[in-house]
């Protein structure tokens, strides 16, 4: 039996990038991001247990030019001059290292850096919580919710990874994008 096929390693990156058509921005955001060489497959949203964060630099080398890599990816585009658009990654890791954690992904248009970042982990963090049987009030702050997450003792870590950019003041197409690529 072939052993399954599941990432040990993964690597957050963002990007941005601007152009007269919405296709080239789009590569210009993953070549801002380090990722354009790849044959990017998107995926859905869970962090496999024992899977390690490694920085972006040794993700990098550990991948070929034209290499399928798996991406949770969250990206968004405008030609609205002046228009705020935003991208972000969340994940939510377990303290126990059998379980999986959770990523999330979301784009938006009008939202700052310090909002999408709290609003992906947060993401995160309650898809691992409703996982794991914590109690909270979905209604409460996430800033409350963060601690009662953290002190259960069963979320060991939260982190962000968010692009936001302001739509060019020319018309041209900026993307944002922001990922997770997992290394096998």
């Amino acid at each position: 039996m072939d052993e399954p096929l599941v990432p040990r390693e993964a690597f957050f990156t963002k990007g941005v990038g601007k152009h007269r058509t919405r296709l080239q921005s789009f590569e210009l955001a993953l070549r801002d991001a380090g990722i354009e060489i790849y044959n990017l497959v998107r995926v859905s949203s869970i962090f496999p247990p024992h899977c390690k964060v490694i920085p972006k630099s040794r993700g990098l080398t550990r991948l070929k030019a034209g290499q399928i890599v798996h991406v949770v990816l969250a990206e968004a585009s405008t030609n609205e001059p002046s228009r705020m658009v935003g991208a972000g990654i969340g994940m939510a890791v377990p303290a126990v290292g059998e379980q999986y954690g959770y990523i999330s992904e979301h784009h938006d248009f009008g939202i700052t850096e310090p909002r999408m970042r709290d609003l992906v982990e947060d993401m995160a963090a309650t898809m691992l919580a409703t996982t794991l049987g914590i109690e909270f009030d979905p209604e409460t702050a996430y800033d409350k919710r963060k601690e009662i997450y953290h002190m259960s003792g069963k979320i060991i870590t939260t982190r962000a990874c968010v692009q936001t950019a302001e739509g060019d003041k020319d018309g041209l197409w900026t993307t944002v994008v922001a990922a997770v690529a997992l290394i096998f």
